[in-house]
């Protein structure tokens, strides 16, 4: 079928600063955005999940952010401004005839079949030189290759990557404990070739980087593979607490598609799991093994709630409730004293003896347990590596510029869960572990090198979590002075405001959509409310951040 035009909308119904999802005659759906006389046609939907972006937030500077995990788009061109999106969404020609709203499209092939396009490919790899070098195989290097392609680089891109496939959706690991790696990846190693022109290389293990010749070194071989440029993103490494125990053949860390194997043959009807850690990954994956009747599970935390470093006591309080609800039994301020081994078997836990803050001991029966407490960056390889000695810190950490470039070390970058950067707004040194934050980095890095202009990373981080309800997080800096409560967290419905030195730094929501996502925007533009405002009743979805009126205002 070829091109098609239709009247799809009055113009009068759509106002400055505006979003309209409309029907094209049956044969889709389409994104009507109006950025003052100018009105845009996208595709109606987010390339990540599926969500509708006519319910998440415009801005005036033509970015449109998904309502459910913090993807971003142009509105006037459909490119990703911002991860997870693994694909851009189609631009469609928009004009006004008549007091109606035309869009033209072609409905085979960019509405039935596609919500997204396919990356402006200028070249795959075939101009001269060694090109980029990408060291590891998770959402910073996926990210990073889509974003070079996207912004014109024509130069090789080799991936040299630990794990045995292509890059996967890591999240749903913890949310969903999926175990088959072909339903996780974002491409598959046929389709990185043949449409990014990259060369794969899995089951790859670099031992050192010699920055000298600009080449890495791969395995025992000592095969070197060089490069123009290098983007190291190794990720992190999950952490074992230092107890007796630790390393018994039932004790599970969760981090790669084989960990999620092992935890899911193991965790079955009538065992007893014992989660270690009340943070993200623990949580979540508290959450999906929640109906498969297990015999009991408990959650071992430090601190007095679940997810109180993070999200604060009132928030956390209302959470352990939940999960309290679905049978979940926490031991909160307590410490793992040991872990036991099995009385029939050995080489397998049979318990955990847990000590409280006031020296109390409890022993937990355990069929299963699992270690959430955190990663440590992947860098034991840089160590052996001559001129990396001032850049890597004694946890591992390799420290970067704003612009993700190794400091001091020219055409080097490195991003995601070993990147300690400076936070956009307040320049604090902080390493993120999160997945999104690793794409948006590769994103960022991918641009600065395929454009060669340096352009600082600005992207404030947003977190989601599947707790009952889905749990949205954006902000930056560590730590907190206060938070304000904006509804219930018992009925986990509400809106938390974290404050630290006047100002508001963080926001999560529950059943709020889309306040962190206009949050997320706020930050970036420097036009989030006070914690007085926020008092006073001021509501977030209220700032205008969409019309000509709002750009004039950001651009003085």
């Amino acid at each position: 079928m070829s091109l098609k035009t239709v009247a799809v909308l009055d113009e009068a119904e759509l106002k400055d600063g505006e979003m309209k999802q409309v029907d094209f005659e049956g044969e889709g759906k389409v994104l009507l955005s109006r950025l003052g006389n100018n009105i845009h046609a996208t595709s109606a939907f987010c390339t990540h999940y599926g969500a509708p972006l006519a319910k998440g937030v415009l801005t005036a500077d033509g970015r449109v952010v998904c309502p459910w995990h913090g993807a971003c788009f142009n509105v006037c061109t459909g490119d990703i401004e911002d991860a997870p999106a693994p694909t851009a969404i189609h631009s469609f020609k928009a004009h006004v005839e008549s007091g109606k709203i035309y869009v033209s499209a072609n409905p085979e092939s960019t509405l039935k079949k596609n919500m997204s396009r396919q990356p402006k490919l200028l070249a795959t790899g075939t101009s001269a030189g060694k090109g980029v070098v990408i060291v590891g195989g998770g959402s910073g290097a996926f990210h990073c290759i889509e974003s070079l392609r996207e912004h014109g680089f024509n130069g090789p891109i080799t991936v040299l990557s630990r794990e045995n496939h292509s890059p996967i959706d890591r999240t749903k690991l913890s949310k969903a404990l999926v175990t088959d790696a072909a339903k996780l990846e974002w491409r598959s190693a046929a389709e990185l070739k043949a449409k990014y022109g990259v060369d794969l290389r899995t089951g790859t293990e670099v031992t050192a980087v010699d920055l000298a010749a600009k080449a890495v070194v791969v395995g025992v071989g000592q095969e070197r593979v060089s490069y123009d440029t290098l983007v190291l993103a190794t990720g992190g490494v999950p952490r074992r607490l230092p107890v007796e125990g630790k390393d018994l053949a039932n004790v599970f860390t969760l981090r790669g598609v084989e960990d999620a194997k092992k935890i899911d043959a193991a965790a079955q009807e009538g065992k007893r799991l014992v989660v270690i850690g009340s943070s993200f990954i623990s949580m979540e994956l508290v959450v999906a093994v929640s109906q498969r009747k297990l015999a009991s599970i408990d959650v071992i935390g430090q601190e007095e709630f679940p997810f109180e470093l993070v999200l604060g006591k009132e928030v956390g309080a209302g959470l352990k409730k939940f999960h309290e609800s679905k049978g979940v039994k926490f031991h909160m301020q307590s410490k793992v004293g040991k872990i036991v081994a099995s009385d029939a078997d050995p080489s397998r836990a049979g318990a955990v003896v847990v000590t409280s803050e006031s020296g109390q001991s409890i022993t937990l029966p355990a069929d299963v347990i699992v270690m959430g407490v955190g990663v440590a960056p992947a860098t034991e390889y840089l160590k052996a590596s001559k001129g990396f000695e001032q850049v890597v810190d004694r946890t591992g950490a390799v420290h970067v510029d704003e612009f993700l470039q190794v400091k001091g070390l020219k055409d080097v970058y490195a991003i995601g869960d070993i990147a300690m950067y400076p936070q956009p707004g307040t320049g604090e040194m902080r390493r993120i572990e999160h997945w999104n934050v690793a794409g948006n980095q590769g994103r960022a890095a991918g641009k600065t090198i395929a454009e060669g202009k340096l352009q600082p990373f600005v992207k404030i981080p947003v977190f989601w979590s599947a707790q009952g309800q889905q749990l949205r997080y954006c902000g930056v800096g560590a730590g907190f002075d206060d938070v304000i409560i904006d509804g219930s967290a018992d009925e986990m419905k509400f809106v938390a405001y974290y404050v630290k030195d006047d100002k508001v730094v963080a926001v999560a929501s529950m059943q709020r959509d889309p306040v962190v996502s206009k949050a997320s925007e706020l930050l970036r533009l420097g036009l989030m409310p006070s914690p007085a405002e926020i008092r006073a009743g001021k509501d977030l979805l209220s700032v205008d951040i969409q019309t000509v009126s709002a750009k004039a205002k950001v651009a003085a």
